[in-house]
């Protein structure tokens, strides 16, 4: 899992964000984006990678999808855009390497990360709704374990992806929930799932 820290020129954070909000309308898709880049932040904290770099991967992969709306157009049709607004081609190919469709082999750990932080945040999200509490805070990766086997819940979240993208990444999947889940309990406020709880609950 570890790999030499990538080194490039790159759009920040705050450019990025820019071009997520000239894109995307739909808030719930902003949030999404949010959730993968806190998610994405807290593995380059942890395995001494670039953060802004992981940053502005998380929060762009999925920019394109309200112009670009089927498997077929994205994220492949957004890639020119990306290049147009100076992104570097390490982000640009971590980007095309998350669409299934395109077959890309994820060879960098940074397109690994961002595959194995995009499909579960959304199954985090559906479990947390469905609390009592309607957040992240008083969730544990032992509650999104019980849905995982309920295939009819949420199943727009592929179990299959989920597991490959955390087995690929070479983090064990309840782990990498537990990671994701307080990567996203960071920004709980941000993307609505604070719910009915103080920031700083704990579980339990």
């Amino acid at each position: 899992m570890l790999s030499s820290p990538i080194t490039t020129e790159n759009m920040n954070r705050e450019e990025a964000l820019k071009l997520v909000r000239q894109y995307v309308k739909n808030e719930n898709l902003v949030h999404h984006m949010l959730a993968v880049e806190a998610a994405m932040c807290f593995y380059a904290e942890k395995l001494g990678q670039p953060v802004e770099t992981w940053s502005v991967t998380g929060l762009l992969h999925d920019f394109d999808w309200e112009i670009h709306p089927s498997a077929e157009q994205h994220p492949l049709e957004g890639a020119p855009i990306l290049r147009q607004h100076g992104v570097a081609e390490e982000v640009i190919q971590a980007i095309l390497a998350h669409g299934q469709n395109l077959n890309i082999p994820r060879t960098s750990l940074l397109a690994k990360g961002l595959y194995a932080c995009d499909e579960i945040t959304g199954l985090i999200t559906a479990v947390a709704l469905v609390r009592p509490s309607r957040s992240l805070y008083d969730l544990e990766a032992s509650s999104v374990k019980k849905k995982w086997k309920d295939k009819a819940f949420a199943a727009g979240a592929n179990r299959e992806e989920i597991a490959r993208g955390a087995e690929e990444f070479g983090v064990p999947l309840w782990e990498h929930c537990e990671n994701v889940i307080i990567a996203m309990r960071a920004i709980a406020t941000q993307i609505g799932l604070a719910g009915n709880l103080e920031p700083g609950s704990s579980p339990g």
